[in-house]
């Protein structure tokens, strides 16, 4: 679901549209005289998430909050020692922007912040929500006045029109109403929050500081860069409000007999360092490498990952084969948009701006490619076409995730339907498109149970997977015209 289409995103990531892109990440941080600083260092850690904007929204004495946004990244926007000062106070959160909703403007970098009878609020959120255009014309209808277009505003509105009188308890009539996937970290005069949906799809954690004060991050390497030690995973449909008194759990929603967290976290999104639900990510990627080796194994001189995010798989992927495993395919670090005008002659010379052959490690050889996702092909072809060129005899691509045959709506940004390859065609026919002389997926019993599962239980899958299945755990309301659809009722009860 988009309230508005994100060009920016899409038309100049050269050689990067054989992924789902990724979210955003947010992290909070209360009780330290250096809350900003870290803020921003949880940031750097949490980059990986969205490379498009970043923002710092501080609390100081008497209530007084400061900010800095920005686009661009994280050290571009607050490597100045003078932004970090302007940002005083004990207390801050913090986004990192890849736009899923809304066009990349300074208007939409987040945290956004609004002030109230109450006092000032600040908001940061990761996630999408299904039902943002449903609630948004019903509340424009009541007089709201929208400043953005990133779904994320529909919080700051229902808080203000909520008559409840408690911070709380408006933000929680707020959760009530909206549909879709979120972590969220919530910033006012007495509090630091965070908030998980309630199938608990978006991560988000807590970690405490040697100094007594509190963290929050979309993952645990945002908590390793300032210090901070793991305490727990915010549980699904938890919120944590965090003051001086300490941590305070509050639980508005029945916790889900199933929960859905992203799987895709595990295959892509999460930084490898990081531990995900209990799980560390490098590890399972290792062995959703090794499971993958299980299923699709074929004749081979060598293992070679897309790199970065196929590194660990092929590791996984080599130690079971019994084949050597080296860095055929080496990227260049230090490219991220085009520095050009992307022509089309240049769009196709893109991957290699990305990734250069190896040769020495290739030619002659029958090699393995193994990435993590094929999402419209492009890559993938250019890819295969390279390691060719090089001289490879034979090139196999293996896949670390099952086919993606659904678009997501909870967060990532993935392209429609009609243009994910294999929604559109079988195997064969993208090994044909790609120009593999094979092409082998994971399967989604072989996923599950390289996360320590069984397999997939259909009746109760343990993770979100609608990417695979088209299983969308969440209502998707939005979808179709919203004007043809009955305004809800806003809940504006008092207590």
């Amino acid at each position: 679901m988009r309230m508005d289409q994100a060009p920016f995103a899409s038309q100049w990531d050269i050689g990067d549209d054989d992924h789902p892109h990724e979210e955003c990440g947010v992290v909070g941080v209360w009780g330290s005289s250096d809350a900003a600083a870290l803020t921003a260092l949880g940031l750097h850690a949490l980059q990986h998430r969205g490379q498009e904007a970043a923002g710092i929204v501080s609390l100081a004495a008497q209530g007084q909050f400061h900010a800095h946004k920005g686009r661009g990244l994280v050290g571009d926007n607050f490597g100045d020692a003078a932004v970090i000062a302007a940002l005083p106070g004990h207390a801050a959160l913090g986004h990192n922007r890849y736009a899923t909703t809304g066009e990349t403007a300074l208007r939409n970098v987040q945290p956004l912040y609004a002030d109230f009878e109450f006092g000032g609020f600040a908001v940061a959120h990761n996630g999408n929500l299904t039902n943002a255009h449903v609630l948004k014309r019903a509340l424009v209808r009541r007089g709201c006045l929208f400043q953005s277009t990133t779904d994320s505003e529909v919080f700051i509105h229902l808080i203000a029109i909520s008559l409840y009188s408690t911070v709380m308890d408006r933000l929680i009539d707020a959760l009530k109403q909206v549909q879709g996937a979120y972590s969220l970290v919530a910033l006012h005069n007495g509090a630091l929050i965070g908030a998980r949906d309630p199938l608990g799809v978006r991560p988000l954690v807590l970690g405490k500081l040697a100094t007594g004060g509190f963290v929050l991050a979309s993952e645990t390497c945002g908590l390793d860069i300032v210090g901070a030690d793991f305490v727990r995973d915010v549980e699904p449909g938890e919120i944590v409000l965090i003051d001086d008194a300490g941590v305070r759990s509050v639980r508005p929603f029945a916790r889900p007999s199933s929960p859905r967290f992203c799987i895709f976290e595990y295959i892509y999104f999460a930084r490898p360092d990081s531990i995900v639900e209990g799980t560390p990510v490098y590890d399972t990627r290792k062995r959703i490498g090794a499971e993958l080796a299980r299923e699709s194994g074929v004749e081979a001189d060598v293992i070679v990952p897309v790199p970065d995010s196929g590194v660990p798989a092929a590791m996984g992927y080599a130690s079971e084969a019994g084949v050597p495993f080296e860095l055929g395919i080496i990227r260049n670090h230090y490219v991220g948009r085009t520095f050009i005008e992307p022509t089309d002659q240049i769009r196709n010379l893109g991957v290699k701006l990305k990734h250069s052959a190896n040769r020495s490690m290739i030619e002659g050889k029958r090699v393995v490619l193994v990435d993590d996702s094929i999402v419209r092909g492009t890559t993938s072809r250019k890819i295969v076409e390279m390691v060719r060129q090089a001289g490879a005899t034979e090139v196999h691509m293996r896949i670390s995730s099952p086919p993606t045959t659904h678009s997501c709506f909870y967060g990532i940004d993935t392209p429609e339907r009609s243009k994910l390859l294999a929604a559109n065609h079988d195997v064969a026919e993208m090994a044909r498109i790609i120009g593999a002389d094979s092409l082998a997926f994971i399967s989604l019993d072989g996923l599950y149970r390289a996360l320590g599962r069984e397999g997939r239980d259909p009746k109760a899958p343990a993770y979100c997977d609608a990417c695979f299945t088209g299983d969308y755990a969440i209502a998707l309301t939005d979808q179709g015209d919203p004007s043809e659809r009955p305004l809800p009722l806003l809940q504006v009860a008092n207590r």
